[in-house]
């Protein structure tokens, strides 16, 4: 047998090497692949955490912070249906001084408040058109007695509607047969100071016991409150009424007025107190105060009542 050269075993020796070694050469090419994700999987997780953890705290600063911009409370304010503008006139510098509370009314005749008052309605303050109500309040308790201010004063007006078909132009004329007069219902305080006016003028010579008898002939109609009055003539309802003279004020483009006398006319006294059951004392008390104060008390005056 021949033997190879040495030359050519070599060669031989290079090429199987080689071709051993040709895997091994692959390898490092599928390598960057598999460590690529590890390394890039813990970066990607350096970042979003902090990122995350500053996210959940502000989340739960405002989970923390929400309700207390959210809350509120409420000062549930019972009042006279009189009462209505001038009150509703009040509350944004009320509720402006006391941030976070919002004034609720509650407006109606005033035997009406008083009677909700004591079966157990949710009122923290209570205005009333006379004290006859305020005492009744007083007498179940729920107003301590002592406790209540007048605030203001009103008088009473004819009314009649603007076109007054019926010529109404004196209060004589009331007595005039076949009229449909308008009136608070005598529990009303408005109906009773009507009633009062009616007696006072019944005892003049110039109107005779008979005036009052013969103007409440012609009334057709009993209201439960003052605003209810001044609708019914507004609309045509009736020929005349009895309401306050802050009242008329508010519609002086449907109805007319006729002026009742200092001597015949009453003049309405407005007490006003906190109620000793409130889930508010204090802002109760503080909202009597602002009745009370110049700036409340120059409100009322510009809605056409009377200072104390």
């Amino acid at each position: 047998m021949k033997r190879l050269p040495i030359a050519l075993l070599m060669i031989l020796l290079t090429l199987l090497v080689a071709a051993c070694g040709a895997p091994a050469a692959s390898s490092p090419t599928r390598l960057p692949v598999s460590t690529t994700a590890p390394t890039t999987a813990p970066t990607v997780a350096a970042i979003t955490t902090p990122t995350n953890a500053s996210t959940a705290v502000a989340t739960t600063a405002v989970a923390t912070t929400a309700p207390t911009v959210a809350a509120s409370t409420t000062l549930n304010v019972f009042a006279a249906a009189s009462l209505t503008d001038a009150f509703k006139a009040i509350a944004p510098a009320f509720e402006a001084a006391h941030p976070g509370v919002k004034i609720v009314y509650n407006f109606a005749g005033a035997q009406q408040l008083a009677a909700q008052i004591n079966e157990g309605a949710p009122a923290d303050v209570f205005a009333s058109a006379n004290k006859k109500q305020i005492d009744v309040v007083i007498a179940s308790s729920k107003i301590i007695s002592g406790t209540a201010q007048t605030f203001v004063r009103n008088r009473l007006v004819v009314i009649t509607p603007k076109a007054n078909p019926a010529g109404i132009t004196s209060l004589k004329d009331l007595a005039k047969p076949g009229l449909k007069l308008i009136f608070e219902a005598k529990a009303v305080p408005a109906g009773q100071y009507s009633l009062d006016f009616l007696t006072k003028a019944s005892k003049l010579p110039e109107y005779t016991s008979a005036y009052s008898p013969t103007v409440l002939a012609n009334v057709v109609s009993y209201e439960d409150n003052v605003r209810s009055v001044l609708s019914k003539i507004a609309l045509g309802e009736g020929d005349a009424g009895i309401v306050y003279t802050t009242d008329a004020a508010t519609d002086v483009e449907h109805i007319g007025t006729i002026t009742i006398p200092d001597e015949l006319n009453v003049i309405a006294v407005y007490p006003i107190a906190p109620l000793a059951e409130s889930k508010v004392p204090d802002l109760a008390k503080a909202f009597v105060t602002y009745v009370l104060s110049p700036e409340g008390q120059q409100v009322l005056l510009k809605y056409g009542f009377l200072l104390p």
